[in-house]
């Protein structure tokens, strides 16, 4: 980070990976490295964060919610002291459906929470997109592209796909102006 501010290089982003280690107030060495690195880069930026797949499995809808609203209020007060806000990245499971990223970015109105949304764990939302998009959309804050075929394979070059033009110009349409990543 340091270096990156040396040389006027723009980190736009951190990624900041939860698992079933980390809880509130106490996170993984790993995390609590990540978070002392920002601050002692002096570094503004937004942290995005997420949840393996399966984290919420055993759990009901209400725990899911309850557990995640609790870490990522949390996360945020912790960011908010570096001068950074804090993004959720859909990365499958119950935290990749914007439904349920809309639901806790609306509990936490006071904390300014945003979604980042990856093409790339969303073949599953193909016939919904349209919905989800209007559902997340004043909580977007940046949206990465990947090529998108119905059947997969998941991360597939941009322009090789039959949906993402689609998805592009729904995102357009419905008043998406953040910007754009590309993976893969």
């Amino acid at each position: 980070f340091q270096l990156a501010k040396e040389n006027k290089i723009e980190i736009n982003a951190v990624w900041l990976w939860i698992d079933k280690n980390d809880s509130v107030g106490n996170l993984s060495e790993n995390n609590k490295r990540v978070l002392e690195t920002i601050k002692q880069a002096g570094l503004k930026t937004q942290i995005w964060m997420s949840y393996p797949e399966d984290y919420f499995e055993a759990l009901t809808e209400n725990e899911s919610l309850d557990i995640s609203i609790d870490m990522i209020s949390y996360l945020c007060d912790e960011a908010k002291s570096m001068g950074c806000t804090v993004g959720m990245y859909n990365h499958g499971g119950w935290f990749g459906d914007p439904d349920n990223l809309v639901k806790i970015a609306e509990s936490l109105p006071q904390q300014g929470v945003g979604i980042i949304f990856n093409f790339h764990h969303a073949h599953h939302l193909l016939d919904s997109f349209p919905l989800k998009v209007k559902n997340m959309l004043p909580y977007l804050w940046a949206v990465n592209l990947n090529g998108m075929n119905p059947e997969g394979p998941k991360i597939l070059t941009l322009g090789q796909g039959t949906e993402e033009e689609n998805m592009i110009r729904v995102l357009k349409d419905a008043g998406y102006k953040g910007p754009w990543g590309i993976l893969g």
